[in-house]
């Protein structure tokens, strides 16, 4: 409400309301903001909703957000402010419709926080940039084994559209389907940037295709079935190219398993829906009938599921063994068992990857915020030099390893070397070094907590404590020659302080010069977090609601007859 005196912290300024309510109000202008005036307008104007009172002052209507006083408004001393009353539909509408427009600029803005995010993952874990995670992001087949590509590039690129891909199947399990939409816009567009040779044998283009029409089935847009039936031909053609003509390769690859058939009973159901509504009604019964035999040869006996569940097995696992197999129970537990197999074998292998994620944070960045190269120094290491020595040359090197044998190579250097590991080992240990940059050849690190993996993008699991990184410790000298050289230069401190200090006077000058890009971490973590490393996720879909559609479209093409 308007005081009547005026405030001992602030002078009441006078202004003028005209129109829907009449008179004049005094108001501090640095303290009430429009929605205050707004409400006392509407108590004045006899107890209407403050939503709506329009308030219009110089030609413009005054928004409630964001809250801003009524001198960061413009207004001043003896302003004149129109108010109308608007009529209560209208003015649910525009508060409906600016709560939509809000929703819809978080939306968007959530996307371009999705893409950059996916970006920055692929590019850390595509060019050898240095891992601010515990985890690693690899390309991987159905069997577990990790698939290259022509170029960084490609590899980035198929990285991304399979991370933004698993994103939308996460908003399709939510029922989240036109936000699923635009992230399967998104994924599309990185496949894009991707060689189409390289990924014309794989499924996942075709699988992308599938869903977006899935989207638009389930969200009834009748507007795209011409652009769906295209997009059908594309996922029939694409999946006809990997899985060969009627899944004969796909069969061979997965054992004779049928664990593509809900995949076709979606195909079928989809191409049967198009061509009924393009008037195509034999088309459309052939496609439907088809898609219901594939469905009923996944509806799972209880007795099967019960005698599975009876060996320790869950249910969720049971019914889509016996779905993959075609309810043979020995063939079920066969794939059961591969399952758990292919979990102890990665979960093995993650915790590898994980203690070298590690051991290569201990190393430090490199001038250009890379990692150390581990098969690169693997390499030196087996030609006899010392691990952490080979590292440090490395990395001050930028992973070159013909420069890092010569600097390995040159006794002086070596020396010089050694020498430098030797007092960042010895500072850290009496705990000096803290804060300084030479800290960087032993961090030892915060883990972001993220445990996760994909196939095809795969990611490492946490380690136990006892595999946690080592501190750093004074590195063995590798022949005489350079002990007596470590002796000479120990002899002179002073030389030796002002050589360290300019050595990280330097590094620090290179991490300026080269600085890490922001990271959205949170969003980061959202998408590490959705992959699930299962390679048969994909392929175990819930066809109930393919069930009931193509129940539905038999029974308007029989009325239609």
């Amino acid at each position: 409400m308007a005081s009547d005196e005026a405030s001992p912290a602030a002078a009441a300024e006078r202004i003028r309301v005209v129109g829907a309510w009449a008179g004049s109000l005094e108001v501090e202008l640095g303290g009430w903001t429009v929605p205050m005036l707004r409400a006392e307008v509407a108590r004045r104007a006899g107890g209407v909703e403050p939503d709506r009172i329009n308030l219009i002052f110089g030609g413009r209507v005054l928004k409630d957000d964001p809250p801003a006083s009524l001198q960061q408004a413009g207004l001043k001393g003896n302003a004149k402010v129109l108010s109308t009353l608007l009529a209560p539909d209208r003015g649910k509408a525009i508060a409906a419709q600016a709560a939509a427009a809000a929703a819809e600029e978080e939306h968007n803005n959530r996307l371009v926080r999705l893409w950059n995010a996916a970006e920055a993952l692929c590019q850390r874990h595509t060019d050898g940039s240095f891992h601010e995670e515990d985890f690693n992001l690899d390309l991987e087949d159905q069997s577990g084994q990790k698939v290259m590509f022509g170029s960084v590039d490609d590899l980035k690129a198929v990285k991304m559209a399979l991370m933004l891909h698993q994103k939308a199947k996460t908003f399709i399990k939510r029922d989240m389907h036109k936000e699923a939409l635009d992230v399967l816009a998104m994924a599309e567009e990185a496949f894009s940037l991707c060689d189409p040779k390289l990924i014309e044998r794989v499924d996942n283009v075709p699988m992308l295709q599938l869903d977006i029409v899935w989207c638009y089935f389930v969200l009834r847009d009748v507007s795209r079935l011409e652009v769906a039936g295209t997009r059908l031909e594309r996922a029939r053609s694409g999946f006809e190219r990997s899985h060969g003509k009627d899944s004969a390769r796909f069969r061979l690859l997965q054992a004779g398993r049928h664990a593509d058939l809900a995949i076709y009973v979606r195909l079928e159901l989809l191409e049967g829906v198009v061509a009924y509504h393009n008037g195509n009604t034999v088309k459309a019964r052939e496609s439907l009938t088809s898609a219901q035999a594939k469905y009923m040869q996944l509806q799972v006996p209880d007795e099967a599921i019960s005698i599975l569940m009876s060996m320790g097995y869950g249910a969720r696992a049971a019914k889509r063994a016996l779905k993959m197999t075609g309810y043979d129970i020995q063939s079920s537990v066969d794939l059961l068992c591969e399952e758990r197999e292919k979990k102890i074998r990665r979960v093995q292998e993650d915790m590898e990857m994980q203690k070298e994620i590690m051991e290569q944070k201990k190393y430090g960045k490199t001038p250009m915020n890379k990692a150390v190269n581990m098969q690169k120094l693997k390499g030196l290491v087996a030609i006899g030099f010392e691990k952490k020595l080979a590292a440090e040359a490395l990395r001050i090197n930028e992973n070159d390893a013909d420069k890092a044998l010569d600097l390995l190579t040159d006794p002086e250097q070596n020396c010089i070397l050694q020498h430098k590991i030797m007092s960042k080992a010895k500072r850290l240990s009496r705990g000096s070094g803290s804060g300084s940059s030479s800290s960087r050849a032993a961090a030892a690190t915060t883990a972001s907590g993220v445990n996760n993996s994909q196939t095809p993008v795969d990611t490492s699991a946490n380690v136990p404590d006892g595999s946690a990184m080592e501190e750093s410790h004074v590195l063995p000298v590798i022949n005489e020659e350079a002990a007596n050289n470590v002796e000479a230069v120990n002899d002179d401190e002073t030389v030796n302080h002002e050589e360290e200090d300019m050595s990280e006077e330097s590094a620090e000058g290179e991490e300026e010069a080269n600085p890490p890009p922001v990271r959205d971490v949170a969003m980061e973590n959202e998408l590490a977090h959705e992959m699930t490393g299962d390679a048969l996720d994909d392929y175990d879909i819930d066809v109930s609601n393919e069930g009931q559609a193509i129940s539905e479209y038999l029974s308007l093409l029989d009325s239609a007859a």
